[in-house]
């Protein structure tokens, strides 16, 4: 959901109210009911877990946002040979959320994030995409800002 977020909002300069009142929780869930196995839940018990994502995604979306220069400052530090207005759209995105939630939300483990980042790179990026965030991202968490370190060789 944050990364649809992200997306619309750096390629249709939509604002952040009208992307999130104009989100479609149901057929986001409708989308990912199509997907295998979702488990017995209840369409209920579905949409109140799709609701309660919506909320962190809007959160991630905003803290991502409100950061956005001093996120793009550390992506431009990691990125060798690569400007940040080059990189697709999709990378970006996708390293601006993980980074957020590296220096932001720190209940979620530094390496769930990677994981997640690189597997939506995967998703929804090229097929060099994976690297490429896993490559930065590890650079990021190696680097000597507090609070950040992880031990060698986990992303």
């Amino acid at each position: 959901m944050a990364m649809q977020m992200l997306y619309q909002h750096e390629l249709g300069g939509t604002s952040l109210a009208q992307i999130f009142s104009a989100f479609d929780l149901e057929s986001y869930l409708a989308e990912t009911e199509a997907s295998p196995a979702r488990g017995a839940a209840s369409r209920a018990e579905r949409l109140k877990r799709a609701e309660k994502s919506f909320d962190y995604a809007r959160q991630l979306v905003a803290g991502t946002i409100e950061n956005r220069v001093e996120i793009d400052d550390l992506i431009r530090q990691h990125a060798e040979n690569w400007r940040l207005e080059r990189m697709p759209t999709i990378d970006r995105n996708i390293l601006r959320l993980a980074i957020y939630e590296m220096l932001h939300e720190s209940n979620v483990p530094k390496v769930v994030i990677v994981d997640e980042a690189i597997e939506l790179a995967k998703k929804f990026g090229s097929e060099n995409s994976g690297r490429f965030v896993n490559g930065l991202l590890d650079g990021v968490l190696q680097s000597e800002r507090p609070g950040m370190a992880v031990p060698s060789g986990t992303a």
